[in-house]
């Protein structure tokens, strides 16, 4: 039965309908959905502009741009859903560079048959996530697929934002001599979903540290604004973003493991699953390489933040040529801590 009968439009059906082809046909049912979807959830100044693009200002300073695909299974996990990871995710990327994130996009590729009120929980998600952070999402596109050609829903978001004067923080500036810090425990994202996915039959009370750490940068920058590099360990985890760094600038690594912070339920279910922790994937921390002069204080701040209250001091930079990363363990002895090799454990981010 059409929507339209004698001038009026029933309103999106949101507790029992369904994605259809024709909400990404570009016709009236994708412009109802997007008005009492996206912009209702979104809703600001330049999304109620209705233009096929976003037009803003920006302050002075160097632009920032990163953009991250989101596809992650399941969709809703103990501690978040897709909707704020691909907010966080890339306000994070963001503000990795020191900057400070302005706007977000978002593009949504949809499963015909995917249910309104899954997709409806996502947007809020997304909408309340971007609020928080205060960066707003000003720009977007929405397409469908058909059924059987997707998994239910796909998020692309591309932030912008802006260095300001006097922070160059990039992977290449690692130097020898550099501490080497983290904002808190690692792996937690990564088992909370692996706990969620019904085939490895595992529980655990650990949720998902998907977090804007925006916040936490600004704070550390303020503080010592010369910061050699900063990394959110995602995909691959801490040992495999400090082996990109390490490559990145040249130089080598010496962890301490046992300065690294775990949660004990983490430790556990990376021990029965047979993961190494320093492997799995984390969406609310940091890595953060700076003079061994600065540690002390940035340290001091980070555990200031509620994002950086575990923070601690891991590690240090050395001069290697082969550019290793390294663990001296807890009996004294060394290994060597290469890059992920593999996919550990796929859909993760």
């Amino acid at each position: 039965m059409s929507n339209v009968r004698k001038g009026y439009i029933r309103p999106v059906d949101f507790k029992h309908g369904r994605v259809d082809m024709t909400h990404g046909s570009g016709g009236r049912a994708m412009a109802q959905l997007i008005e009492e979807l996206f912009l209702a959830a979104f809703d600001n100044e330049w999304l109620r502009a209705a233009n096929d693009n976003a037009c803003f200002a920006v302050p002075n300073g160097r632009m920032v741009m990163a953009t991250d695909s989101h596809v992650v299974s399941p969709l809703f996990f103990p501690g978040g859903d897709i909707g704020c990871l691909s907010v966080h995710g890339t306000v994070n990327d963001v503000a990795m560079s020191g900057a400070r994130p302005l706007y977000l996009s978002a593009s949504f590729i949809l499963e015909e048959g995917f249910p309104l009120a899954d997709l409806k929980r996502i947007v809020d998600s997304m909408a309340q996530a971007a609020r928080e952070a205060g960066v707003p999402i000003v720009t977007g596109d929405t397409k469908v697929v058909e059924q059987g050609k997707g998994d239910g829903v796909f998020i692309t978001t591309t932030g912008v934002g802006v260095v300001p004067e006097g922070v160059n923080i990039s992977g290449d500036r690692a130097r020898p001599g550099d501490a080497i810090l983290v904002s808190g425990t690692l792996g937690d994202h990564g088992v909370a979903i692996m706990a969620q996915r019904e085939s490895l039959g595992f529980e655990t009370s650990i949720r998902s540290d998907t977090a804007a750490l925006h916040g936490l940068v600004a704070a550390m920058v303020a503080a010592v604004p010369d910061i050699h590099a900063l990394r959110d360990p995602t995909r691959g985890g801490l040992a495999t973003t400090l082996n990109e760094i390490a490559r990145q600038s040249g130089v080598g690594m010496m962890l301490r493991e046992e300065a690294i912070p775990v949660r004990q339920e983490v430790e556990a279910a990376c021990e029965f699953l047979g993961l190494d922790p320093l492997y799995v994937a984390n969406e609310g921390k940091l890595i953060c390489l700076c003079a061994a002069e600065h540690a002390d204080e940035l340290l001091a701040v980070m555990r200031a933040h509620p994002l950086g209250a575990e923070a601690a001091i891991i590690g240090a930079v050395h001069e290697d040529p082969q550019h290793f990363v390294q663990m001296e363990t807890g009996f004294g002895g060394k290994r060597i801590v290469d890059w992920l090799t593999g996919e550990q454990l796929p859909r993760i981010c």
